[in-house]
Protein backbone atom coordinates (compact mmCIF):
# COMPACT_ATOMS: atom_id res chain seq x y z
CA UNK A 1 0.00 0.00 0.00
CA UNK A 2 2.83 2.09 -0.49
CA UNK A 3 1.77 3.67 -3.58
CA UNK A 4 -1.36 5.12 -1.75
CA UNK A 5 -2.36 8.91 -2.82
CA UNK A 6 -5.39 11.28 -1.90
CA UNK A 7 -5.29 14.12 -4.64
CA UNK A 8 -7.69 16.96 -5.42
CA UNK A 9 -9.29 16.94 -8.97
CA UNK A 10 -11.27 20.46 -9.01
CA UNK A 11 -11.94 19.39 -12.96
CA UNK A 12 -13.77 16.00 -12.05
CA UNK A 13 -15.32 17.82 -9.07
CA UNK A 14 -13.89 15.27 -6.65
CA UNK A 15 -11.35 13.74 -4.61
CA UNK A 16 -9.50 10.61 -5.54
CA UNK A 17 -7.34 7.75 -3.74
CA UNK A 18 -4.88 6.56 -6.47
CA UNK A 19 -2.83 3.08 -6.06
CA UNK A 20 0.72 3.99 -8.02
CA UNK A 21 -1.58 6.64 -10.27
CA UNK A 22 -4.46 4.08 -11.26
CA UNK A 23 -7.50 5.33 -9.54
CA UNK A 24 -9.33 3.31 -6.74
CA UNK A 25 -11.59 5.32 -5.34
CA UNK A 26 -13.31 8.85 -5.14
CA UNK A 27 -14.92 11.13 -3.54
CA UNK A 28 -17.24 13.09 -5.51
CA UNK A 29 -19.14 16.44 -5.18
CA UNK A 30 -20.72 19.49 -6.96
CA UNK A 31 -20.14 22.82 -6.30
CA UNK A 32 -23.88 24.77 -5.54
CA UNK A 33 -24.80 26.92 -8.23
CA UNK A 34 -26.85 29.57 -6.27
CA UNK A 35 -24.08 29.34 -3.45
CA UNK A 36 -20.25 28.72 -5.11
CA UNK A 37 -18.85 28.69 -1.20
CA UNK A 38 -20.91 25.10 -0.64
CA UNK A 39 -19.71 22.04 -1.44
CA UNK A 40 -22.42 19.06 -2.11
CA UNK A 41 -20.75 15.73 -1.58
CA UNK A 42 -22.52 13.33 -3.12
CA UNK A 43 -21.30 9.99 -3.63
CA UNK A 44 -17.82 8.17 -2.07
CA UNK A 45 -16.57 4.78 -3.31
CA UNK A 46 -13.28 2.42 -2.49
CA UNK A 47 -12.88 0.12 -5.46
CA UNK A 48 -13.97 -3.16 -3.70
CA UNK A 49 -10.28 -5.00 -3.82
CA UNK A 50 -9.32 -2.33 -1.47
CA UNK A 51 -11.73 -2.45 1.02
CA UNK A 52 -10.87 -2.94 4.41
CA UNK A 53 -7.76 -0.74 4.77
CA UNK A 54 -9.26 2.85 6.12
CA UNK A 55 -9.14 4.18 2.54
CA UNK A 56 -12.94 5.44 2.89
CA UNK A 57 -11.89 7.24 5.91
CA UNK A 58 -8.45 8.70 4.73
CA UNK A 59 -10.07 10.15 1.78
CA UNK A 60 -13.34 11.99 3.62
CA UNK A 61 -10.83 13.27 6.05
CA UNK A 62 -8.96 14.70 3.49
CA UNK A 63 -11.66 15.84 1.13
CA UNK A 64 -13.31 17.77 4.32
CA UNK A 65 -10.14 18.99 5.79
CA UNK A 66 -8.97 20.48 2.17
CA UNK A 67 -12.62 21.67 1.56
CA UNK A 68 -12.75 23.45 5.09
CA UNK A 69 -9.18 25.12 4.33
CA UNK A 70 -10.44 26.74 0.91
CA UNK A 71 -12.60 28.38 3.47
CA UNK A 72 -15.96 26.27 1.84
CA UNK A 73 -18.77 24.72 3.31
CA UNK A 74 -19.94 20.85 3.70
CA UNK A 75 -23.15 19.94 2.35
CA UNK A 76 -23.24 16.26 3.33
CA UNK A 77 -25.38 14.12 0.74
CA UNK A 78 -23.47 11.11 0.15
CA UNK A 79 -24.55 8.32 3.20
CA UNK A 80 -20.45 7.89 3.66
CA UNK A 81 -19.69 11.20 4.42
CA UNK A 82 -23.14 11.80 6.53
CA UNK A 83 -21.95 8.75 8.78
CA UNK A 84 -18.38 10.19 8.76
CA UNK A 85 -19.62 13.86 9.92
CA UNK A 86 -21.45 12.01 13.01
CA UNK A 87 -18.27 10.98 14.54
CA UNK A 88 -16.23 13.68 13.81
CA UNK A 89 -17.83 17.73 15.46
CA UNK A 90 -15.22 19.06 14.67
CA UNK A 91 -16.56 19.90 11.30
CA UNK A 92 -19.78 21.11 12.74
CA UNK A 93 -18.95 24.68 11.92
CA UNK A 94 -18.34 24.22 8.10
CA UNK A 95 -21.49 21.85 7.41
CA UNK A 96 -24.60 22.84 6.36
CA UNK A 97 -27.94 20.79 6.54
CA UNK A 98 -29.10 19.54 3.15
CA UNK A 99 -31.96 20.84 1.71
CA UNK A 100 -34.54 20.33 -1.55
CA UNK A 101 -33.08 23.09 -3.57
CA UNK A 102 -29.17 20.88 -2.97
CA UNK A 103 -30.88 17.77 -4.22
CA UNK A 104 -32.82 19.69 -7.00
CA UNK A 105 -29.75 21.40 -7.74
CA UNK A 106 -27.67 17.93 -7.46
CA UNK A 107 -29.91 16.05 -9.54
CA UNK A 108 -30.24 18.51 -12.24
CA UNK A 109 -26.13 18.77 -12.48
CA UNK A 110 -25.78 15.32 -12.25
CA UNK A 111 -28.32 14.61 -15.56
CA UNK A 112 -26.54 16.98 -17.16
CA UNK A 113 -23.22 16.10 -16.97
CA UNK A 114 -24.20 12.38 -18.12
CA UNK A 115 -25.84 14.37 -21.09
CA UNK A 116 -22.18 15.82 -21.83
Amino acid sequence: MSGITIRHNPECERFEVLDDGKVIGRAAYRTYGTDPSQRIFYHTVINEEYGGQGLAKKLAAQALDQTVQEGLTIVPVCPYIKKFLTKHPEYDDSRVPVTAAHLDFLDAALVQGARS
